[in-house]
């Protein structure tokens, strides 16, 4: 059975950092690419930022360019969001997404909140 635990979630001051992470259970972690999506109250889901099966590869949403980085640790089955500088409008409940073409996996999420 395949799992996404996020965790790292909170209440944080605008400008301020957090790091989420999603550990991974339950698949060929190094197989599949991962991603950050968020969504906040009445709004659609959105792209954050993935990273590719062999990590050579990452993109961003251009909201969070520059602020955010992804990274991920195959030997842990993890992966990372490193969010700095962070707004208001950051704020939202943050999903993990495992992609492996046509397995596609999603964790509960963690809410993120920012105070301006």
């Amino acid at each position: 059975q395949v799992q996404l635990v996020e965790s790292g979630g909170g209440l944080v001051q605008a400008g301020g950092s957090l790091r989420l992470s999603c550990a991974a259970s339950g698949l060929t972690f190094s197989s599949y690419a991962m991603g950050w999506f968020r969504q906040a109250p009445g709004k659609e889901r959105e792209f954050v930022a993935a990273i590719t099966w062999s990590g050579g590869r990452i993109n961003y949403a251009d909201s969070v360019k520059g602020r955010f980085t992804i990274s991920k640790d195959d030997a842990k089955n993890t992966v990372y969001l490193q969010m700095n500088s962070l707004k208001p409008e950051d704020t939202a409940v943050y999903y993990c997404n495992a992609y492996g073409g046509k397995y596609d996996y999603w964790g509960q999420g963690t809410q993120v909140t920012v105070s301006s």
